[in-house]
């Protein structure tokens, strides 16, 4: 699991709040920091989102929810088991797993990050999420990329 800086956290709900549509946000922080004594989104940001953003602080069962009809896009710190589990319905593998949902399976797309955070403190602004984001739920290219995922979700 990635673990995120609570400025990243931040940087996050800034790019989910500038493009202005409903998302689903799985929040989980990692229990050892000692940024987690405070909150990790900006201040004010639950109560704007109420309506239009629901976010899950925890655990969620993510394969549910990947298979609802709804769901758009997908967006992941590039795990492997996420990268799986959005196929089907900020360590080790994930520059390769962003490769390869990318470049070969032409399914996602990249917000950018080009080095390890724990050795470069490399880390996505709120306008790479909001880019990415449009990017994968608008247009042509978003539909292609999504029925590149349908197909391969039923192999």
């Amino acid at each position: 699991m990635g673990n995120f800086t609570a400025s990243q956290f931040k940087e996050i709900a800034g790019g989910l709040e500038s493009f202005g549509h409903q998302f689903i946000w799985v929040v989980r922080r990692n229990k050892k920091s000692q940024e987690d004594k405070e909150d990790c989104l900006p201040e004010g940001f639950e109560e704007r989102m109420e309506g239009k953003g629901l976010i899950i602080r925890g655990r969620a069962l993510q394969v549910l929810i990947l298979d609802h009809e709804a769901i758009g896009a997908f967006v992941t710190h590039r795990g492997w088991n996420s990268t799986l589990e959005g196929i089907r319905p900020i360590f080790a593998e994930q520059f390769y797993n962003e490769k390869l949902v990318t470049d070969v399976l032409k399914t996602g797309v990249g917000v950018g990050v080009k080095e390890w955070l724990r050795v470069h403190g490399d880390h996505v602004k709120s306008e790479a999420v909001e880019k990415a984001i449009t990017q994968i739920m608008m247009g042509e290219e978003a539909e292609e990329m999504w029925s590149r995922a349908k197909n391969l979700s039923v192999l």
